[in-house]
């Protein structure tokens, strides 16, 4: 995994690239999973923990950045949020024993993390997608695990978000839940028109703009 990292790394580098939105950190305990399958390390978490730490540690002798991916974990999954709406009925005590794990174990190496769209009613007590969830983001992430670096969340332009919210009040719920980077809109122009415009009203504050911007500056300078 170390080799695969520097080796990928390396090319990536070369082409001008230094963020490589990987590894996969989930851990694949469902065999019906239908888009996590090889991409995962495997099915046990503290295998998954060690190869996802190999993988960063390749990455980062290149000079590449790592994304640890899909938190909180989408390997106990049968639906792919890329064509709908995927919930999870698992507990937070029953993720801590294993989904969790990966991202646990290596917060402190990696540089972002990358939110799920999956829907975990059993944690938020709603219907929100992880990537727009402040309980999940806030509450869990960075409150009970104290991971303070960047968020990103998965592509908003898959159907799980896409389906079910425009790309303005996708894009301002995953700020106010506490992403830094709002991935791939469905619509760029649309999404940044309307956070520019949420800020003009007060319904985000530019400390809280400021908070992500620090975030992703401070990503920047140290590498």
């Amino acid at each position: 995994a170390k080799e695969a990292g520097s080796y990928i790394g390396t090319y990536m580098r070369e082409y001008g690239f230094d963020l490589n939105l990987a590894p996969v950190a989930d851990v694949n305990t469902n065999p019906k999973n239908i888009v996590i399958g090889n991409r995962s390390f495997g099915n046990d978490p503290n295998l998954v923990s060690e190869m996802v730490r190999a993988y960063i540690e390749g990455l980062h002798s290149a000079g590449v950045l790592s994304c640890t991916k899909h938190f909180p974990g989408h390997g106990d999954t049968t639906s792919d949020t890329h064509t709908g709406r995927v919930v999870l009925y698992k507990t937070w005590d029953e993720l801590l024993t294993s989904e969790l794990i990966p991202f646990k174990e290596t917060m402190d190496e990696t540089d972002i993390i990358m939110i799920a769209h999956i829907t975990l009613p059993e944690v938020t007590g709603d219907g929100l997608p992880a990537s727009m969830s402040g309980e999940l983001i806030q509450g869990k992430l960075r409150g009970e695990l104290g991971y303070d670096g960047v968020v990103v969340t998965d592509s908003m332009a898959m159907k799980a978000v896409a389906d079910y919210y425009g790309p303005g009040e996708a894009a301002i719920t995953a700020i106010e839940a506490g992403a830094d980077i709002v991935l791939m809109p469905f619509d760029y122009k649309e999404a940044f028109d309307a956070v520019y415009d949420a800020v003009l009203s007060g319904r985000l504050s530019e400390e809280r703009i400021d908070v992500s911007v620090c975030r992703i500056l401070k990503l920047k300078i140290v590498n």
